[in-house]
Protein backbone atom coordinates (compact mmCIF):
# COMPACT_ATOMS: atom_id res chain seq x y z
CA UNK A 1 0.00 0.00 0.00
CA UNK A 2 2.76 2.08 0.79
CA UNK A 3 4.71 1.69 -2.50
CA UNK A 4 1.14 2.49 -4.13
CA UNK A 5 1.00 6.17 -2.27
CA UNK A 6 5.20 6.72 -2.78
CA UNK A 7 4.07 5.84 -6.10
CA UNK A 8 1.26 8.09 -6.90
CA UNK A 9 2.97 11.02 -4.96
CA UNK A 10 5.81 11.22 -6.94
CA UNK A 11 3.75 10.70 -9.91
CA UNK A 12 1.58 13.86 -8.33
CA UNK A 13 4.69 15.46 -8.53
CA UNK A 14 6.36 14.77 -11.75
CA UNK A 15 2.56 15.94 -13.63
CA UNK A 16 3.06 19.10 -11.50
CA UNK A 17 6.45 19.63 -12.44
CA UNK A 18 6.01 19.21 -15.79
CA UNK A 19 3.05 21.84 -15.87
CA UNK A 20 5.09 24.16 -14.07
CA UNK A 21 7.49 23.56 -16.81
CA UNK A 22 5.93 23.80 -19.58
CA UNK A 23 4.06 27.07 -18.27
CA UNK A 24 7.77 28.51 -18.02
CA UNK A 25 8.49 27.70 -21.61
CA UNK A 26 5.26 28.94 -22.63
CA UNK A 27 5.65 32.51 -21.03
CA UNK A 28 9.67 32.60 -22.50
CA UNK A 29 8.40 32.09 -25.72
CA UNK A 30 5.85 34.44 -25.33
CA UNK A 31 8.83 37.01 -24.57
CA UNK A 32 10.65 36.15 -26.95
CA UNK A 33 7.98 35.97 -29.96
CA UNK A 34 7.41 39.52 -28.32
CA UNK A 35 11.10 40.87 -28.50
CA UNK A 36 11.51 39.47 -32.02
CA UNK A 37 8.44 41.07 -33.55
CA UNK A 38 9.62 44.46 -32.35
CA UNK A 39 13.33 43.62 -33.78
CA UNK A 40 11.81 42.32 -36.97
CA UNK A 41 9.75 45.82 -37.65
CA UNK A 42 12.65 48.04 -36.63
CA UNK A 43 15.25 46.46 -38.70
CA UNK A 44 12.75 46.32 -41.82
CA UNK A 45 11.80 50.29 -41.21
CA UNK A 46 15.55 51.03 -41.19
CA UNK A 47 16.33 48.69 -44.52
CA UNK A 48 13.17 50.99 -45.94
CA UNK A 49 14.53 54.40 -44.27
CA UNK A 50 17.74 54.11 -46.08
CA UNK A 51 16.35 53.18 -49.06
CA UNK A 52 14.20 56.32 -49.01
CA UNK A 53 17.38 58.06 -47.55
CA UNK A 54 19.61 57.06 -50.56
CA UNK A 55 16.54 58.25 -53.01
CA UNK A 56 16.25 61.86 -51.92
CA UNK A 57 19.59 62.39 -51.30
CA UNK A 58 19.97 61.22 -55.56
CA UNK A 59 17.06 63.84 -56.29
CA UNK A 60 18.91 66.35 -53.83
CA UNK A 61 21.87 66.12 -56.44
CA UNK A 62 19.72 67.01 -59.45
CA UNK A 63 17.86 70.11 -57.22
CA UNK A 64 19.28 73.54 -56.85
CA UNK A 65 16.70 76.12 -55.91
CA UNK A 66 15.94 77.02 -52.16
CA UNK A 67 11.85 76.52 -53.13
CA UNK A 68 12.67 72.66 -53.97
CA UNK A 69 16.06 72.02 -51.78
CA UNK A 70 15.03 73.13 -48.39
CA UNK A 71 11.98 70.50 -48.12
CA UNK A 72 14.56 67.72 -49.65
CA UNK A 73 17.37 68.62 -46.88
CA UNK A 74 14.66 68.83 -44.01
CA UNK A 75 13.33 65.60 -45.58
CA UNK A 76 16.90 63.98 -44.94
CA UNK A 77 17.37 65.05 -41.79
CA UNK A 78 14.41 63.49 -40.77
CA UNK A 79 14.81 60.30 -42.30
CA UNK A 80 18.53 60.15 -40.87
CA UNK A 81 16.46 60.44 -37.49
CA UNK A 82 14.27 57.65 -38.14
CA UNK A 83 17.03 55.61 -38.97
CA UNK A 84 19.09 56.11 -35.83
CA UNK A 85 15.96 55.35 -33.85
CA UNK A 86 15.17 52.45 -35.62
CA UNK A 87 19.28 51.17 -35.36
CA UNK A 88 18.40 51.79 -31.56
CA UNK A 89 15.92 49.19 -31.19
CA UNK A 90 17.64 46.56 -32.63
CA UNK A 91 19.81 44.00 -30.18
CA UNK A 92 23.25 45.63 -31.18
CA UNK A 93 24.34 46.58 -27.67
CA UNK A 94 26.88 43.88 -27.55
CA UNK A 95 28.36 45.01 -31.66
CA UNK A 96 30.34 47.89 -32.37
CA UNK A 97 27.94 50.24 -34.53
CA UNK A 98 29.30 53.51 -32.96
CA UNK A 99 30.54 54.52 -36.64
CA UNK A 100 27.60 53.80 -38.12
CA UNK A 101 25.17 55.89 -35.99
CA UNK A 102 27.69 58.86 -35.99
CA UNK A 103 27.68 58.65 -39.83
CA UNK A 104 23.81 58.97 -39.41
CA UNK A 105 23.86 61.85 -37.00
CA UNK A 106 26.52 63.60 -39.02
CA UNK A 107 24.22 63.12 -42.51
CA UNK A 108 21.68 65.01 -40.20
CA UNK A 109 23.20 67.82 -38.75
CA UNK A 110 24.74 68.91 -42.40
CA UNK A 111 21.38 68.26 -43.91
CA UNK A 112 20.18 70.54 -41.10
CA UNK A 113 22.68 73.14 -41.39
CA UNK A 114 22.44 73.51 -45.11
CA UNK A 115 18.15 73.39 -45.28
CA UNK A 116 17.96 76.45 -42.52
CA UNK A 117 19.96 79.12 -44.30
CA UNK A 118 19.20 81.49 -46.78
CA UNK A 119 20.02 79.33 -49.81
CA UNK A 120 19.27 82.08 -52.03
CA UNK A 121 22.75 84.06 -50.77
CA UNK A 122 24.51 81.40 -49.79
CA UNK A 123 23.99 78.21 -52.41
CA UNK A 124 25.04 75.25 -52.26
CA UNK A 125 29.13 75.51 -52.55
CA UNK A 126 31.28 72.76 -55.18
CA UNK A 127 32.67 71.34 -51.51
CA UNK A 128 29.05 70.72 -50.15
CA UNK A 129 28.02 69.55 -53.39
CA UNK A 130 31.11 67.10 -53.57
CA UNK A 131 29.90 66.39 -49.98
CA UNK A 132 26.80 65.07 -51.17
CA UNK A 133 27.64 62.77 -53.90
CA UNK A 134 29.99 61.53 -51.42
CA UNK A 135 26.54 60.89 -49.15
CA UNK A 136 25.02 58.92 -52.35
CA UNK A 137 27.41 56.68 -52.73
CA UNK A 138 27.60 55.89 -48.94
CA UNK A 139 24.23 55.40 -48.65
CA UNK A 140 24.16 53.01 -51.85
CA UNK A 141 26.46 50.78 -50.16
CA UNK A 142 24.77 50.74 -46.92
CA UNK A 143 21.19 50.32 -48.92
CA UNK A 144 22.74 47.42 -50.76
CA UNK A 145 24.21 45.37 -47.67
CA UNK A 146 20.73 45.81 -45.58
CA UNK A 147 18.90 45.12 -48.47
CA UNK A 148 21.04 41.82 -48.97
CA UNK A 149 20.78 40.98 -44.96
CA UNK A 150 16.65 41.30 -45.20
CA UNK A 151 16.86 38.51 -48.33
CA UNK A 152 19.03 36.36 -46.39
CA UNK A 153 16.74 36.96 -43.48
CA UNK A 154 13.63 36.31 -45.46
CA UNK A 155 15.26 32.97 -47.09
CA UNK A 156 16.72 31.50 -44.19
CA UNK A 157 14.12 33.02 -41.63
CA UNK A 158 16.72 34.12 -39.32
CA UNK A 159 15.88 35.39 -35.55
CA UNK A 160 17.11 38.57 -34.18
CA UNK A 161 16.72 36.72 -31.02
CA UNK A 162 18.97 33.83 -31.89
CA UNK A 163 21.43 37.47 -32.92
CA UNK A 164 21.07 38.58 -29.53
CA UNK A 165 21.75 35.24 -27.98
CA UNK A 166 25.00 35.18 -29.74
CA UNK A 167 26.23 38.73 -28.94
CA UNK A 168 25.43 38.25 -25.15
CA UNK A 169 27.28 34.98 -25.10
CA UNK A 170 29.97 36.08 -27.63
CA UNK A 171 29.60 32.78 -29.86
CA UNK A 172 31.32 34.31 -33.29
CA UNK A 173 31.88 30.85 -34.14
CA UNK A 174 29.36 29.95 -36.10
CA UNK A 175 28.03 32.02 -39.86
CA UNK A 176 25.98 34.70 -38.70
CA UNK A 177 24.68 36.32 -41.60
CA UNK A 178 22.67 39.37 -39.24
CA UNK A 179 25.94 40.26 -37.61
CA UNK A 180 28.25 39.38 -40.37
CA UNK A 181 26.05 42.44 -42.43
CA UNK A 182 26.44 44.89 -39.81
CA UNK A 183 29.61 44.30 -39.30
CA UNK A 184 30.46 45.01 -43.26
CA UNK A 185 28.15 48.05 -43.02
CA UNK A 186 30.24 49.69 -39.65
CA UNK A 187 33.75 48.58 -41.50
CA UNK A 188 32.56 50.51 -44.15
CA UNK A 189 31.21 54.00 -42.20
CA UNK A 190 34.42 53.71 -40.29
CA UNK A 191 36.14 54.61 -43.31
CA UNK A 192 34.12 57.19 -44.08
CA UNK A 193 35.93 60.19 -44.94
CA UNK A 194 34.65 62.73 -41.60
CA UNK A 195 36.26 66.02 -42.89
CA UNK A 196 32.64 65.65 -45.16
CA UNK A 197 31.49 67.63 -42.21
CA UNK A 198 33.44 69.72 -40.71
CA UNK A 199 32.84 73.75 -40.48
CA UNK A 200 29.20 73.04 -39.64
CA UNK A 201 26.66 75.57 -37.63
CA UNK A 202 27.94 75.76 -34.40
CA UNK A 203 24.11 77.00 -33.78
CA UNK A 204 23.22 73.29 -34.88
CA UNK A 205 21.78 71.26 -31.76
CA UNK A 206 24.02 68.80 -31.02
CA UNK A 207 23.00 65.30 -29.85
CA UNK A 208 25.14 65.57 -26.55
CA UNK A 209 22.99 68.29 -25.84
CA UNK A 210 20.41 65.57 -25.23
CA UNK A 211 19.57 64.43 -21.68
CA UNK A 212 21.27 67.58 -19.90
CA UNK A 213 18.25 66.85 -16.98
CA UNK A 214 20.05 63.05 -16.22
CA UNK A 215 22.07 63.43 -13.35
CA UNK A 216 22.93 61.78 -10.65
CA UNK A 217 25.60 58.91 -9.81
CA UNK A 218 25.57 56.01 -12.17
CA UNK A 219 24.35 52.64 -10.79
CA UNK A 220 25.27 48.87 -10.87
CA UNK A 221 23.43 46.44 -12.78
CA UNK A 222 22.42 44.65 -8.74
CA UNK A 223 21.14 48.40 -8.26
CA UNK A 224 19.14 48.44 -11.30
CA UNK A 225 17.47 44.97 -10.15
CA UNK A 226 17.14 46.39 -6.98
CA UNK A 227 14.93 49.31 -8.62
CA UNK A 228 12.88 47.29 -10.92
CA UNK A 229 11.69 45.10 -7.78
CA UNK A 230 10.90 48.06 -6.33
CA UNK A 231 8.96 49.20 -9.15
CA UNK A 232 6.93 46.20 -9.67
CA UNK A 233 6.79 44.51 -6.53
CA UNK A 234 8.51 41.84 -7.67
CA UNK A 235 10.11 39.08 -5.15
CA UNK A 236 13.96 38.53 -4.78
CA UNK A 237 13.54 35.04 -6.50
CA UNK A 238 12.40 36.04 -9.85
CA UNK A 239 14.57 36.46 -12.55
CA UNK A 240 15.36 39.87 -14.28
CA UNK A 241 16.88 39.71 -17.81
CA UNK A 242 19.49 42.93 -17.68
CA UNK A 243 21.54 44.53 -20.81
CA UNK A 244 23.33 47.10 -20.52
CA UNK A 245 23.26 49.58 -24.13
CA UNK A 246 26.55 49.28 -26.19
CA UNK A 247 29.18 51.51 -26.50
CA UNK A 248 28.81 55.02 -28.25
CA UNK A 249 25.07 54.84 -27.17
CA UNK A 250 23.76 58.58 -26.81
CA UNK A 251 22.65 57.75 -23.23
CA UNK A 252 23.83 54.24 -21.19
CA UNK A 253 21.20 52.27 -19.83
CA UNK A 254 20.18 49.62 -18.50
CA UNK A 255 16.98 47.50 -20.54
CA UNK A 256 15.39 44.88 -18.05
CA UNK A 257 12.94 42.02 -18.91
CA UNK A 258 10.91 39.60 -16.80
CA UNK A 259 8.05 37.41 -16.10
CA UNK A 260 5.63 37.51 -12.97
CA UNK A 261 2.42 35.82 -13.01
CA UNK A 262 0.58 36.24 -16.49
CA UNK A 263 2.21 39.41 -17.49
CA UNK A 264 5.87 40.18 -19.16
CA UNK A 265 7.36 43.44 -18.18
CA UNK A 266 10.32 45.71 -19.69
CA UNK A 267 11.91 48.62 -18.38
CA UNK A 268 14.52 51.22 -19.64
CA UNK A 269 16.53 52.65 -16.76
CA UNK A 270 19.28 55.26 -17.00
CA UNK A 271 22.58 54.15 -15.80
CA UNK A 272 23.41 57.77 -14.34
CA UNK A 273 20.89 58.28 -11.91
CA UNK A 274 18.80 55.30 -12.18
CA UNK A 275 16.07 57.64 -13.69
CA UNK A 276 13.18 55.15 -15.54
CA UNK A 277 12.64 56.17 -18.85
CA UNK A 278 9.91 54.14 -20.28
CA UNK A 279 8.46 50.75 -19.22
CA UNK A 280 5.55 48.59 -20.41
CA UNK A 281 3.72 45.84 -19.09
CA UNK A 282 2.10 43.27 -21.34
CA UNK A 283 -0.63 41.07 -20.24
CA UNK A 284 -4.42 40.17 -21.11
CA UNK A 285 -7.04 42.85 -20.77
CA UNK A 286 -10.66 42.10 -19.34
CA UNK A 287 -13.38 44.30 -19.97
CA UNK A 288 -13.30 48.08 -18.74
CA UNK A 289 -14.34 48.28 -14.81
CA UNK A 290 -12.97 51.60 -14.18
CA UNK A 291 -13.20 55.47 -16.24
CA UNK A 292 -11.58 57.36 -18.31
CA UNK A 293 -11.62 59.62 -15.64
CA UNK A 294 -10.57 57.51 -12.35
CA UNK A 295 -7.83 56.20 -14.80
CA UNK A 296 -6.53 59.30 -15.12
CA UNK A 297 -6.49 59.95 -11.38
CA UNK A 298 -4.57 56.82 -11.40
CA UNK A 299 -1.67 58.26 -13.97
CA UNK A 300 -1.85 61.48 -11.94
CA UNK A 301 -0.80 59.70 -9.16
CA UNK A 302 2.07 58.32 -10.79
CA UNK A 303 3.25 61.19 -12.36
CA UNK A 304 3.53 62.50 -8.52
CA UNK A 305 5.21 59.28 -7.37
CA UNK A 306 7.75 60.12 -9.71
CA UNK A 307 8.25 63.48 -9.15
CA UNK A 308 6.53 65.05 -11.95
CA UNK A 309 4.72 67.82 -9.86
CA UNK A 310 4.25 70.48 -12.86
CA UNK A 311 2.40 68.65 -15.65
CA UNK A 312 -0.26 69.78 -18.02
CA UNK A 313 -2.28 67.06 -19.59
CA UNK A 314 -2.16 67.41 -23.28
CA UNK A 315 -4.80 64.76 -24.32
CA UNK A 316 -7.03 61.49 -23.03
CA UNK A 317 -7.89 58.97 -25.28
CA UNK A 318 -9.83 55.65 -24.45
CA UNK A 319 -9.07 52.65 -27.05
CA UNK A 320 -10.39 48.90 -26.33
CA UNK A 321 -9.33 47.96 -22.63
CA UNK A 322 -6.80 50.93 -21.86
CA UNK A 323 -6.60 54.45 -21.72
CA UNK A 324 -3.95 56.81 -22.79
CA UNK A 325 -2.48 59.99 -21.37
CA UNK A 326 0.19 62.56 -22.71
CA UNK A 327 1.20 65.06 -20.52
CA UNK A 328 3.83 68.07 -21.06
CA UNK A 329 5.66 69.81 -18.34
CA UNK A 330 5.00 73.72 -17.55
CA UNK A 331 7.56 76.66 -16.40
CA UNK A 332 5.90 79.71 -15.67
CA UNK A 333 2.24 78.53 -16.84
CA UNK A 334 3.65 77.74 -20.90
CA UNK A 335 3.19 74.50 -21.73
CA UNK A 336 6.49 72.88 -22.59
CA UNK A 337 5.66 70.28 -25.56
CA UNK A 338 8.89 68.98 -26.05
CA UNK A 339 9.28 67.83 -22.52
CA UNK A 340 6.41 64.91 -22.68
CA UNK A 341 5.46 62.00 -20.92
CA UNK A 342 3.07 59.46 -21.48
CA UNK A 343 1.13 57.32 -19.53
CA UNK A 344 -1.10 53.88 -20.07
CA UNK A 345 -3.98 52.70 -17.88
CA UNK A 346 -5.81 49.20 -17.61
CA UNK A 347 -8.70 50.38 -17.56
CA UNK A 348 -9.82 46.70 -15.96
CA UNK A 349 -8.33 46.70 -12.64
CA UNK A 350 -6.30 50.71 -12.65
CA UNK A 351 -2.54 49.40 -13.00
CA UNK A 352 -0.22 51.29 -15.18
CA UNK A 353 0.74 49.49 -18.08
CA UNK A 354 2.87 51.72 -20.07
CA UNK A 355 5.04 54.82 -19.03
CA UNK A 356 7.54 56.60 -20.86
CA UNK A 357 9.15 59.57 -20.07
CA UNK A 358 12.32 59.50 -23.03
CA UNK A 359 11.00 62.58 -24.60
CA UNK A 360 11.12 64.31 -21.12
CA UNK A 361 14.51 63.30 -19.98
CA UNK A 362 15.91 64.33 -23.51
CA UNK A 363 14.70 67.91 -24.01
CA UNK A 364 14.05 69.00 -20.60
CA UNK A 365 15.87 71.88 -19.32
CA UNK A 366 15.35 75.79 -17.47
CA UNK A 367 14.34 77.64 -20.76
CA UNK A 368 14.65 81.82 -21.46
CA UNK A 369 10.94 82.62 -21.63
CA UNK A 370 10.78 86.26 -23.64
CA UNK A 371 7.40 87.86 -23.03
CA UNK A 372 5.42 87.27 -26.51
CA UNK A 373 5.31 90.04 -28.55
CA UNK A 374 1.66 89.43 -29.49
CA UNK A 375 -1.30 89.69 -26.79
CA UNK A 376 -3.64 86.23 -26.68
CA UNK A 377 -6.20 88.74 -28.62
CA UNK A 378 -4.38 89.45 -31.78
CA UNK A 379 -2.43 85.92 -31.84
CA UNK A 380 -6.70 84.42 -32.22
CA UNK A 381 -7.52 86.69 -35.05
CA UNK A 382 -4.33 84.69 -37.28
CA UNK A 383 -6.83 81.45 -36.31
CA UNK A 384 -9.65 80.34 -39.16
CA UNK A 385 -13.18 82.20 -38.12
CA UNK A 386 -14.97 78.67 -38.96
CA UNK A 387 -13.21 77.43 -36.06
CA UNK A 388 -14.90 77.74 -32.62
CA UNK A 389 -12.72 77.86 -30.21
CA UNK A 390 -12.43 76.23 -26.92
CA UNK A 391 -9.69 76.75 -24.91
CA UNK A 392 -5.94 78.47 -25.40
CA UNK A 393 -2.82 78.25 -23.61
CA UNK A 394 0.92 79.45 -24.22
CA UNK A 395 3.29 77.06 -25.04
CA UNK A 396 7.07 76.11 -26.18
CA UNK A 397 6.64 73.37 -29.29
CA UNK A 398 8.48 72.31 -32.22
CA UNK A 399 8.37 73.48 -36.00
CA UNK A 400 9.18 71.38 -38.79
CA UNK A 401 12.42 71.78 -39.03
CA UNK A 402 13.16 70.91 -35.18
CA UNK A 403 13.41 74.18 -33.69
CA UNK A 404 11.80 75.38 -30.45
CA UNK A 405 8.66 78.36 -31.50
CA UNK A 406 7.04 80.13 -28.67
CA UNK A 407 3.57 79.60 -29.41
CA UNK A 408 -0.56 80.00 -28.53
CA UNK A 409 -2.27 77.11 -28.83
CA UNK A 410 -5.91 77.01 -29.66
CA UNK A 411 -7.96 74.38 -29.08
CA UNK A 412 -11.15 74.65 -32.20
CA UNK A 413 -14.03 73.18 -32.80
CA UNK A 414 -15.29 72.04 -36.41
CA UNK A 415 -18.70 70.06 -37.05
CA UNK A 416 -17.72 67.16 -34.89
CA UNK A 417 -13.98 67.57 -35.03
CA UNK A 418 -11.52 68.70 -32.72
CA UNK A 419 -8.28 70.88 -33.79
CA UNK A 420 -5.37 71.91 -32.29
CA UNK A 421 -3.50 74.93 -33.63
CA UNK A 422 -0.44 77.15 -32.98
CA UNK A 423 0.35 80.22 -33.96
CA UNK A 424 3.62 82.18 -33.60
CA UNK A 425 3.42 84.01 -30.50
CA UNK A 426 6.17 86.83 -32.27
CA UNK A 427 5.10 86.46 -35.91
CA UNK A 428 1.46 85.54 -36.17
CA UNK A 429 2.35 83.09 -38.51
CA UNK A 430 0.99 79.74 -38.08
CA UNK A 431 3.23 77.07 -36.70
CA UNK A 432 1.14 74.03 -37.65
CA UNK A 433 -2.50 72.40 -37.29
CA UNK A 434 -3.15 69.25 -35.99
CA UNK A 435 -6.25 67.12 -35.80
CA UNK A 436 -6.97 65.54 -32.76
CA UNK A 437 -7.52 62.07 -33.07
CA UNK A 438 -9.27 60.04 -30.47
CA UNK A 439 -7.39 56.60 -31.27
CA UNK A 440 -4.78 55.33 -29.30
CA UNK A 441 -1.11 56.41 -30.18
CA UNK A 442 1.76 54.21 -31.45
CA UNK A 443 3.23 52.92 -28.07
CA UNK A 444 6.60 51.75 -28.84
Amino acid sequence: MKRWIIITILSIGLISTGIWGYRQFTEKESVMVHAENNYQRAFHDLTYHVDLLYDKIGTTLALNTKDTLSPQMLDIWQLTSQAQSDVSQLPLGLLPFSKTESFLADIGEFTYHVAIRDLDNEPLSDDETDRLSSLYESANEIRKELRTVQHKVFDDQLRWVDVELALANNDREQPNHIIDGFTAVEEYTSGFNESHFHNLSSDFPSQQESFQFVDGESISEEEVSDLIREQFDLTEELEIDLQKSGEGAQLDTYSGSFTHDDQQGYVEITEKGGHVLSYMISRDLSEAEISLHDAEQKANQLLKEQGFDDVKRLRSSQYDHTGLFQYAVSQDDVWIYPDQIMVKVALDTGDIIGFSATDFYRNHREREIEEPELSLDEASDHVSSALNIEDQHLAIVEDEAGNEVLAYAFFGTLDQDTYRIFIDANTGNEVFVELMHDVESKWD
